[in-house]
């Protein structure tokens, strides 16, 4: 269910036919290559919690379209908002819903440059609503098999981005999207200073793209996104029967 097109009158209804479960997409404007939009972490985001909520009956937010892009910032179209700012968003936002009546949120994350915004942020409602459990997701349950199906090393040991991985996420979820005849291969190399300091991609990659991107493929995308929805649902799920279970 699509929270924004629900009207007042059925609200109430329709939160406690969700289980009290509240799905929030975040993503990203930043550059992707010549091969993917820009929004490329908001199609993902918000494709990845419309399975998760076919699954598990909640409520999908809109996506936040905008997160902490510092290292692509001064790429062409990329948009930068501050760790502050998508902390203070998320607060407020789960600040509502709990007011509303849900008793699980979860973030769903495209874009790892949001990572410490967001769990800063499920901390500070971790201290301040005890009844309002917050999980932040980014691609969980999916190790084992995204190194199963890597024709490629990876270009850095945390980042993937515009790659082999991403591409093949992008041409199961949102293929329409993809301009594959556009893809490249372009592997930076990512030297020590560059993880111990504030180092800016232009200096490591013109491209953007880290990795191969002629090799990806539906096939393994859905391998990989079909993982990361199955953990988050099993996440879920649990919560939702363990409160069902409590006075």
């Amino acid at each position: 269910m699509l929270y924004e097109y629900l009207n007042s009158f059925d609200f109430q209804k329709a939160v406690r036919k969700a289980k009290h479960t509240a799905l929030l997409p975040v993503g990203a404007v930043e550059a992707h290559g010549p091969h993917l939009p820009l929004g490329t972490d908001n199609l993902l985001a918000e494709r990845l919690a419309r399975r998760v909520a076919e699954q598990t009956g909640a409520l999908q937010l809109p996506v936040i379209a905008y997160g902490q892009v510092w290292s692509l910032r001064r790429f062409p179209g990329s948009l930068n908002i501050s760790n502050d700012t998508l902390i203070r968003l998320i607060v407020d936002i789960g600040r509502s819903l709990h007011f509303q009546g849900f008793r699980i949120l979860a973030v769903i994350n495209g874009h790892l440059g949001n990572n410490p915004a967001l769990k800063e942020a499920a901390r500070i409602l971790y201290d301040e609503i005890r009844e309002l459990k917050v999980y932040h997701f980014f691609y969980p349950g999916t190790r084992d098999v995204i190194r199963e199906v890597r024709e490629t090393p990876a270009a850095h040991a945390t980042y993937f981005h515009a790659c082999e991985l991403e591409t093949s996420y992008m041409l199961y979820l949102a293929e329409e999207y993809v301009d594959m005849e556009r893809a490249i291969r372009d592997v930076p190399k990512f030297t020590e200073e560059a993880d111990v300091t504030p180092t800016p991609w232009e200096e490591i990659t013109e491209t953007a793209v880290l990795g191969d991107a002629t090799l990806a493929t539906k096939e393994k995308g859905k391998k990989v996104i079909d993982a990361a929805v199955a953990r988050m649902v099993e996440l879920l799920q649990r919560e939702q029967e363990r409160m069902a279970e409590s006075p």
